[in-house]
Protein backbone atom coordinates (compact mmCIF):
# COMPACT_ATOMS: atom_id res chain seq x y z
CA UNK A 1 0.00 0.00 0.00
CA UNK A 2 1.33 3.40 -0.96
CA UNK A 3 0.23 6.30 1.23
CA UNK A 4 -0.93 9.64 -0.19
CA UNK A 5 -2.78 10.80 2.92
CA UNK A 6 -1.98 10.20 6.59
CA UNK A 7 -4.05 7.27 7.92
CA UNK A 8 -4.07 8.93 11.36
CA UNK A 9 -5.22 12.49 10.58
CA UNK A 10 -6.04 12.57 6.86
CA UNK A 11 -3.49 15.25 5.96
CA UNK A 12 -1.96 15.08 2.46
CA UNK A 13 1.58 13.79 2.78
CA UNK A 14 4.73 15.53 1.59
CA UNK A 15 7.88 13.85 0.33
CA UNK A 16 10.68 14.17 2.90
CA UNK A 17 14.28 12.94 2.97
CA UNK A 18 14.55 10.42 5.83
CA UNK A 19 18.14 9.38 6.63
CA UNK A 20 19.54 7.00 4.05
CA UNK A 21 16.02 5.81 3.11
CA UNK A 22 15.62 8.59 0.53
CA UNK A 23 12.37 10.48 0.02
CA UNK A 24 9.52 9.01 2.06
CA UNK A 25 5.85 10.07 2.34
CA UNK A 26 5.72 12.15 5.53
CA UNK A 27 2.93 13.69 7.61
CA UNK A 28 3.95 17.12 8.84
CA UNK A 29 0.99 17.28 11.25
CA UNK A 30 1.75 13.95 12.99
CA UNK A 31 5.54 14.19 12.41
CA UNK A 32 5.79 10.61 11.12
CA UNK A 33 7.12 8.90 8.01
CA UNK A 34 4.74 6.44 6.32
CA UNK A 35 6.65 3.71 4.54
CA UNK A 36 4.91 1.56 1.96
CA UNK A 37 3.11 -1.36 3.58
CA UNK A 38 2.66 -4.97 2.54
CA UNK A 39 0.73 -7.95 3.84
CA UNK A 40 2.73 -10.71 5.51
CA UNK A 41 1.60 -14.26 4.80
CA UNK A 42 2.90 -17.79 5.01
CA UNK A 43 3.22 -20.54 2.45
CA UNK A 44 3.87 -24.09 3.60
CA UNK A 45 5.10 -27.23 1.93
CA UNK A 46 3.23 -29.82 4.03
CA UNK A 47 5.17 -33.09 4.03
CA UNK A 48 4.62 -36.49 5.65
CA UNK A 49 6.72 -39.43 6.73
CA UNK A 50 6.33 -41.18 3.35
CA UNK A 51 8.17 -38.58 1.24
CA UNK A 52 4.97 -36.95 0.02
CA UNK A 53 3.86 -33.32 -0.15
CA UNK A 54 0.24 -32.16 0.08
CA UNK A 55 -0.72 -30.21 -3.05
CA UNK A 56 -3.99 -28.31 -3.23
CA UNK A 57 -6.36 -27.33 -6.01
CA UNK A 58 -7.97 -23.96 -5.46
CA UNK A 59 -9.86 -23.05 -8.61
CA UNK A 60 -9.89 -19.36 -7.69
CA UNK A 61 -6.07 -19.50 -7.90
CA UNK A 62 -5.63 -21.87 -10.88
CA UNK A 63 -7.70 -24.48 -12.69
CA UNK A 64 -4.62 -26.16 -14.17
CA UNK A 65 -1.92 -26.14 -11.48
CA UNK A 66 -1.65 -27.09 -7.83
CA UNK A 67 -0.60 -24.82 -4.96
CA UNK A 68 0.63 -25.12 -1.38
CA UNK A 69 -1.15 -24.19 1.84
CA UNK A 70 -0.95 -20.41 2.28
CA UNK A 71 -2.58 -17.74 4.39
CA UNK A 72 -2.36 -14.29 5.88
CA UNK A 73 -0.95 -13.76 9.36
CA UNK A 74 -3.38 -12.39 11.93
CA UNK A 75 -2.44 -9.63 14.38
CA UNK A 76 -0.75 -11.09 17.44
CA UNK A 77 0.06 -14.36 15.67
CA UNK A 78 3.60 -15.56 14.93
CA UNK A 79 4.45 -16.89 11.48
CA UNK A 80 4.84 -20.39 12.94
CA UNK A 81 1.41 -20.18 14.60
CA UNK A 82 -0.02 -19.11 11.25
CA UNK A 83 1.48 -22.18 9.55
CA UNK A 84 -0.05 -24.50 12.16
CA UNK A 85 -3.46 -22.78 11.95
CA UNK A 86 -3.60 -22.62 8.15
CA UNK A 87 -2.56 -26.26 7.67
CA UNK A 88 -5.26 -27.35 10.14
CA UNK A 89 -7.91 -25.05 8.62
CA UNK A 90 -7.23 -25.79 4.97
CA UNK A 91 -6.45 -29.51 4.95
CA UNK A 92 -7.12 -30.80 8.48
CA UNK A 93 -3.58 -31.95 9.24
CA UNK A 94 -1.88 -31.59 12.65
CA UNK A 95 1.57 -30.04 12.29
CA UNK A 96 4.30 -31.77 14.29
CA UNK A 97 7.18 -29.47 13.34
CA UNK A 98 7.70 -26.23 11.46
CA UNK A 99 10.94 -25.23 9.72
CA UNK A 100 11.55 -21.83 8.15
CA UNK A 101 12.87 -22.10 4.58
CA UNK A 102 12.92 -18.65 2.93
CA UNK A 103 11.04 -15.41 2.32
CA UNK A 104 9.48 -14.60 -1.04
CA UNK A 105 8.41 -11.09 -2.09
CA UNK A 106 5.16 -11.27 -4.09
CA UNK A 107 4.94 -7.84 -5.71
CA UNK A 108 1.79 -8.62 -7.70
CA UNK A 109 -0.24 -8.82 -4.48
CA UNK A 110 1.96 -6.53 -2.33
CA UNK A 111 2.81 -9.45 -0.05
CA UNK A 112 5.80 -10.91 1.67
CA UNK A 113 5.40 -14.69 1.87
CA UNK A 114 7.35 -16.56 4.53
CA UNK A 115 8.03 -20.09 3.34
CA UNK A 116 7.97 -23.07 5.70
CA UNK A 117 8.23 -26.83 5.71
CA UNK A 118 5.42 -28.24 7.87
CA UNK A 119 5.85 -31.87 8.85
CA UNK A 120 2.76 -33.95 9.66
CA UNK A 121 1.88 -37.60 10.22
CA UNK A 122 -0.22 -38.67 7.25
CA UNK A 123 -3.94 -38.77 7.96
CA UNK A 124 -7.18 -38.23 6.04
CA UNK A 125 -7.73 -34.73 4.71
CA UNK A 126 -10.51 -32.48 6.01
CA UNK A 127 -10.89 -29.63 3.51
CA UNK A 128 -11.99 -26.08 4.14
CA UNK A 129 -14.43 -24.39 1.79
CA UNK A 130 -11.57 -22.61 0.01
CA UNK A 131 -9.88 -25.85 -1.06
CA UNK A 132 -11.39 -27.74 -4.01
CA UNK A 133 -9.20 -30.82 -3.60
CA UNK A 134 -5.89 -31.97 -2.17
CA UNK A 135 -3.69 -34.99 -2.67
CA UNK A 136 -0.49 -36.46 -1.35
CA UNK A 137 2.10 -36.40 -4.13
CA UNK A 138 5.44 -38.20 -4.10
CA UNK A 139 8.37 -35.77 -4.05
CA UNK A 140 9.56 -36.86 -7.51
CA UNK A 141 6.20 -35.91 -9.09
CA UNK A 142 5.47 -32.70 -7.20
CA UNK A 143 7.27 -30.04 -9.24
CA UNK A 144 5.52 -30.98 -12.48
CA UNK A 145 2.14 -30.20 -10.87
CA UNK A 146 3.15 -26.68 -9.77
CA UNK A 147 3.61 -23.63 -12.01
CA UNK A 148 7.32 -23.55 -12.79
CA UNK A 149 9.06 -20.66 -11.06
CA UNK A 150 6.09 -19.89 -8.80
CA UNK A 151 6.65 -19.34 -5.09
CA UNK A 152 5.10 -22.77 -4.35
CA UNK A 153 7.41 -24.37 -6.94
CA UNK A 154 10.50 -22.65 -5.43
CA UNK A 155 9.52 -23.70 -1.91
CA UNK A 156 8.75 -27.32 -2.78
CA UNK A 157 11.95 -27.58 -4.84
CA UNK A 158 13.98 -26.45 -1.82
CA UNK A 159 12.12 -28.72 0.62
CA UNK A 160 12.41 -31.89 -1.49
CA UNK A 161 16.08 -31.11 -2.18
CA UNK A 162 16.94 -31.12 1.54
Amino acid sequence: MHFTFCPHCGTKLISKEIGDEGKIPYCEKCSIPLWDMFTTSIIAAVVNEYGEVALLRQNYVSTTKYVCVAGVMKLGESAEETVIREVKEEIGQDVESVEYISSYPYDKKEMLMLGYKATVKKQDFKLSGEVDSVEWVKYENALSLLREGSIAWQLVKTVIGQ
